[in-house]
């Protein structure tokens, strides 16, 4: 195989190695990092693969199987509620498993993923989304078929027991999002009310590095009330809400007046309402998405403007 040859067969696995990187380590810039190694690893290999794909997989779960042990330790010691990286696109497509993609891509699905050893994490996003034969996830984790196929019933499990519903109908979903967005920008409490659930919930990872709301903000009215203060606070000092697809769901970027990134809203739709609204703050995991914004000198300056437009 020449040097040629490799580059060439690596490009085109380059969009599935990072798929399963990201779903396993839930971070942008991680799985980066362990498809850019899984590279170095294939380029200085004399390994002649019979199945380059299966080969690359293997050597980018092994990987991410390493960092998701550490980062165990990590997570258990991070300061508030923790979210997945948000992900504006998906580069791995696959018609035949587009369902299964999709669903594994929500932040919902992640946050489960996140309730699985590393083992079974692996494991059912190798076998259950993207369809490896238990052999292959055998291979690339290192364990005899039995005991990966034990795994993955207790994956399955435990995925199944945690999964909350969600709308599957894309065109009603986004429906939905655009009057959600059109009565914020309008600031009509009473309909944004209608579009959430009686017990949604309004909830951001922040990472203690940036203002969040403490454990979140719960109940139709509340959060209604909350959203419209802090859009009108916001826009009142020049920011940007900028519509986007965010972990193949509806959601936003919001932006202050230089354009850079203040945080990342993630709705989940469930017929017909909004059920959960999740926000990323923490910087560490915006710096994908564009420049990142000072978000304490934002809320700070949105509060000094909303307090000078009041009357006496």
């Amino acid at each position: 195989m020449t040097s040629d040859d490799r580059v060439q067969q690596f490009e085109s696995l380059r969009p599935l190695l990072f798929s399963i990187a990201y779903r396993l380590l839930g971070s942008v810039s991680e799985a980066e990092d362990a498809v850019q190694e899984t590279w170095v690893r294939f380029q200085a290999s004399d390994a002649r693969p019979d199945s380059v794909k299966a080969y690359l997989s293997t050597v980018v779960t092994r990987l991410c199987l390493d960092e998701l042990r550490s980062a165990r330790v990590q997570r258990e010691s991070y300061v508030g509620p923790w979210f997945p990286e948000p992900l504006l696109s998906d580069p791995y497509e696959d018609p035949e498993r587009a369902a299964e993609l999709a669903d594994s891509l929500s932040t919902a699905a992640l946050l489960l993923l996140e309730r699985l050893s590393p083992l079974e994490r692996a494991v059912f996003v190798l076998r259950e989304v993207f369809g490896f034969g238990f052999a292959e996830v055998a291979s690339a984790v290192g364990r005899s078929e039995a005991a990966c196929r034990q795994a993955a019933v207790r994956a399955r499990a435990h995925m199944d027991a945690g999964r909350r519903r969600f709308e599957t109908d894309r065109v009603a979903r986004d429906a939905l999002a655009d009057r959600f967005f059109d009565a914020l920008r309008d600031g009509d409490v009473d309909s944004l009310r209608e579009l959430l659930t009686a017990d949604v919930q309004l909830v951001s990872d922040s990472g203690g590095k940036a203002p969040n709301w403490g454990r979140g903000m719960f109940g139709d009215d509340n959060v209604a009330r909350a959203l419209v203060a802090i859009h009108e606070a916001f826009r009142g000092i020049g920011g940007v809400v900028e519509r986007r697809e965010l972990n193949g769901g509806p959601g936003a970027v919001f932006r202050d007046r230089e354009g850079r990134v203040l945080n990342t809203w993630s709705l989940d739709v469930l017929d017909g309402r909004v059920q959960a609204i999740r926000t990323v703050l923490n910087p560490d995991k915006l710096g994908h998405v564009g420049e990142v914004a000072d978000a304490w000198a934002v809320v700070h300056e949105a509060m000094a403007a909303r307090h000078t437009r009041q009357p006496d």
